[in-house]
């Protein structure tokens, strides 16, 4: 099954932590609110203070990460803005993705998102298996629908989204199916595998905001 690749292989020292540190952040590891010193993340990283400052610099450019001037990094809470904002940008990402798959997917693609969620109707479902399925089969449908902007913003947005849905099976063990778009992908329905996308982005935003916006 395809997986979305998370994060690129490290270069050098400083990408090393950097990647370290934001899959730590991604995958629940540190979460929203934990601080975070310079010293006690060289002792995690096994490294020293500069490439760990290096590296908390780019996290803090993304926003993964607050400075705490003169203290250390904070990771901020999650907002029900930025809930709401992601899960609109994404909105527009993954309908334009499933509009366009309905057009391009061959019958052989087909079969493979198909079999792809298969695994969502399984008696006992793992919630790891189905966040790693989640994950690539919404970057396979980037791949399909063959926009290659389209696909750089989704995997930075899918970055975001993997996070809340970690931290959200802590909570809440509730998968968001995909069937529906599938069905609209294999009917060969532009208009219905948009609405689908739609309705499948919208169960999960509201999901997300009961959990983290109260």
């Amino acid at each position: 099954m395809p997986n979305i690749k998370l994060l690129p292989e490290p270069q050098g020292e400083v990408e090393r932590v950097y990647f370290l540190l934001k899959a730590w952040i991604l995958n629940g590891v540190m979460r929203p609110g934990d601080f975070l010193s310079e010293v006690e993340l060289a002792r995690k990283c096994e490294t020293s203070r500069t490439p760990v400052r290096e590296a908390c610099n780019l996290l803090s450019q993304e926003k993964w990460i607050q400075r705490i001037r003169h203290k250390g990094y904070v990771l901020p809470p999650i907002s029900v803005r930025d809930i709401i904002e992601v899960y609109e940008y994404r909105k527009i990402l993954e309908c334009f993705n499933a509009e366009r798959t309905v057009a391009r997917a061959t019958a052989e693609e087909v079969r493979e998102l198909r079999e792809m969620v298969v695994l969502e109707d399984g008696p006992a479902l793992e919630m790891d298996a189905f966040l790693r399925g989640n994950q690539g089969f919404h970057m396979r449908l980037g791949e399909i629908a063959g926009n290659q902007r389209v696909i750089e913003q989704l995997q930075w947005t899918l970055q975001y989204v993997h996070r809340l849905d970690v931290l959200s099976t802590q909570r809440d063990t509730r998968p968001v199916p995909h069937r529906e778009i599938v069905r609209a992908i294999e009917a060969r329905n532009v208009q219905e595998a948009g609405r689908a996308m739609a309705d499948h982005i919208n169960v999960s935003r509201d999901q997300m905001l009961r959990l983290f916006g109260t």
